[in-house]
């Protein structure tokens, strides 16, 4: 009885279409050393742009939410158009960022496997809480510094 998920792709019923594991007659052969290197390079510029989609989430797209949720409020004149205006978009982006996100871990899971590492679980996780660090770090000091509370806190 086939009832193992890893059998049946995840279901008890029978596997989903499409879901049945690669056979090879022989297992593909490792690439050169220089394909190697070039999927190391590739897997590392993947790496950077999810570092900087994620950065996008502390700052930039906030604030585009904010912008559209004004201009919503100003081109209607009533504030609630201008609210739901900027939290669909604000949402739209974020989920939209996270599907990116998403693709590109798996495509850096791939990149890394060509390039000749064991790689089996994404760095998606890694990513974001290392940028929530940074993005916290940064508003702190805009906050605390540049614009926000440094005159109110600092002695006339």
């Amino acid at each position: 009885m086939r009832t193992d998920p890893t059998d049946t792709g995840g279901l008890f019923v029978g596997r989903r279409p499409g879901t049945a594991p690669t056979r090879y007659l022989r297992p593909p052969g490792p690439g050169s050393e220089r394909r190697r290197r070039v999927d190391a390079v590739v897997a590392h510029l993947v790496l950077a742009l999810m570092v900087l989609i994620n950065l996008l989430f502390w700052g930039p797209i906030p604030a585009l939410g904010l912008w559209i949720a004004s201009q919503g409020q100003y081109l209607t004149d009533s504030i609630s158009v201008g609210l739901v205006a900027g939290f669909g978009a604000l949402m739209a982006m974020l989920f939209g960022g996270l599907v990116v996100l998403k693709r590109l871990d798996r495509f850096w899971i791939l990149a890394r496997r060509a390039a000749g590492h064991d790689q089996r679980s994404g760095v998606i996780g890694r990513v974001f809480a290392t940028t929530a660090v940074v993005g916290a770090a940064g508003f702190t000091f805009w906050l605390l510094v540049i614009a926000g509370l440094g005159p109110t806190v600092a002695p006339r």
